[in-house]
């Protein structure tokens, strides 16, 4: 039998400490732009490295953090994406967030999300459907590429140079349509153009005959925090007419930004 990575601890703490502990470690996580091995997540936790391991090792179980295929760091698990998502989709400003988005649904009409980026995907915090019965349904919570949509290359436009490759090269960038852009070099091309207009597009690249485009939504640094999406089938919209549509999804954005202020309510 392996012995254990760490030595036992020779006795167990209250459980509301724990779980303040567990909630700490987290945060730390949660709020860290990579993942994180052991050595920093204990250091910035102010623990012991037996201590953090063990926490660790009950949230990996729980699917609240994962460790990366490398087994050396620590990064966010799908049941804190989840629950991150409700959290933004149930608290306070969530009503404000649904009235702007059904404001520009209205004025489009057409369907528009609230998205943010979590790692290689793109999350949906919000999303008003439109009425018409030819539409392309995908919930809140719902996670799709960054390579084929256009919240996911607006993002990507926006990273460093040398991140953004890095991550490309890492990310499979499955077909799924004829559109789809699989090509390293071909995507680094239209994300240039897209970091110029700072409008993401979608030629029908995750589903075929549906189209999209994505307006950043900023925060008072000038950085992309989420995006205002729109997403209509080719048979009612086309991609240049979709375009038209720029300034009201401009202006849901600016309306929205405020709502991701800390401590807006």
């Amino acid at each position: 039998m392996s012995p254990a990575p760490f030595p036992a601890e020779p006795a167990a703490e209250p459980s509301s400490a724990a779980a303040l502990r567990a909630v700490g470690i987290m945060e730390i996580v949660a709020r860290s732009e990579r993942p994180l091995p052991l050595t920093e997540i204990a250091e910035a936790a102010g623990l012991p490295a037996p201590t953090a391991y063990r926490i660790l090792s009950l949230l990996e179980s729980a699917g609240l953090l994962q460790r990366e295929p490398s087994g050396k760091t620590y990064g966010v698990g799908h049941r804190l994406v989840r629950l991150g998502v409700e959290v933004l989709s149930n608290n306070g400003p969530r009503l404000e967030r649904r009235a702007i988005l059904r404001r520009v649904v209205d004025e489009i009409g057409e369907t528009c999300n609230l998205a943010m980026l979590h790692g290689d995907e793109i999350i949906y915090i919000d999303r008003v459907e439109t009425d018409w019965a030819l539409k392309a349904e995908l919930k809140p919570g719902s996670r799709v590429p960054l390579h084929c949509t256009s919240s996911g290359k607006l993002f990507l436009s926006q990273m460093p140079k040398a991140r953004r490759r890095k991550l490309l090269e890492a990310m499979s960038l499955r077909r799924y349509t004829a559109n789809t852009i699989t090509d390293v070099a071909e995507l680094e091309a239209q994300l240039a153009e897209i970091a110029r207009t700072r409008i993401g597009i979608n030629n029908e690249e995750l589903q075929a005959g549906v189209i999209g485009i994505a307006v950043p939504v900023t925060d008072a640094r000038n950085r992309v925090i989420a995006t205002v999406a729109l997403q209509a089938p080719v048979a009612r919209l086309t991609l240049a007419q979709a375009m038209e549509f720029v300034p009201s999804l401009l202006a849901a954005a600016r309306a929205v930004a405020p709502t991701f202020e800390e401590g807006s309510e």
